[in-house]
C-alpha cells in the first residue's frame, strides 16, 4: 500500500531549505503531492512585490524535482482543505515555523510532521540579502566609477 505525503506552500524563490524539506517529505513515503499557493494568494499574503516567480514557473520547477510526484494549486483555505480531503495524505510535512500556529486543514491530516528550517533560510531572507548586495554594488559603482 502506497504511503502518500503532502507538502504545501508558495515555494517562490526555491532555495536549499525547500529542497531539503521536499526530499525529507518524499523519504517518509512513496508519493509526494505539493500544493502550491496561487499568485493571487501569495500577493494577498506577502504584498504586491510577490511572488517573484509566477505560478507557471513555480509549478514547472516543482514538477521537475525528483522528489515531487504531483503539483496542484490552491487559491483559498477552502481549496487547500478540499485537496487534503480528496488526497487523504498519510503525512503532511510543514515547516517548523508553523509549530503552535493554526494549520489549515490539520483536522483532516492523519499525521503532521514539522520540518526544521535549515540555516535560517527563507525566501524573504534570500530576497532581502539580494537587495542588500545590490545596494552595496550600486554604492561601490557610484564611488569608483563616476
Amino acid at each position: 500500500m502506497k504511503k502518500y505525503i503532502l507538502a504545501n506552500g508558495a515555494f517562490d524563490v526555491l532555495h536549499t531549505g525547500h529542497i531539503a524539506l521536499l526530499n525529507y517529505a518524499k523519504s517518509l513515503g512513496d508519493y509526494l503531492l505539493v500544493a502550491l499557493d496561487t499568485d493571487e494568494r501569495i500577493t494577498e499574503a506577502k504584498g504586491y512585490s510577490r511572488p517573484v516567480n509566477n505560478q507557471l514557473i513555480r509549478g514547472t520547477i516543482m514538477e521537475n524535482l525528483k522528489a515531487v510526484n504531483e503539483v496542484l494549486f490552491f487559491s483559498s483555505d477552502e481549496e487547500l482543505v478540499n485537496i487534503i480531503q480528496t488526497y487523504k495524505p498519510d503525512i503532511r510535512v510543514i515547516g517548523s515555523d508553523w509549530k503552535g500556529k493554526t494549520v489549515v486543514g490539520e483536522e483532516f491530516c492523519k499525521e503532521i510532521v514539522y520540518y526544521d528550517r535549515m540555516n535560517d533560510e527563507s525566501t524573504t531572507k534570500t530576497l532581502d540579502d539580494y537587495i542588500e548586495k545590490r545596494k552595496l554594488i550600486d554604492e561601490w559603482k557610484d564611488n569608483y566609477f563616476l
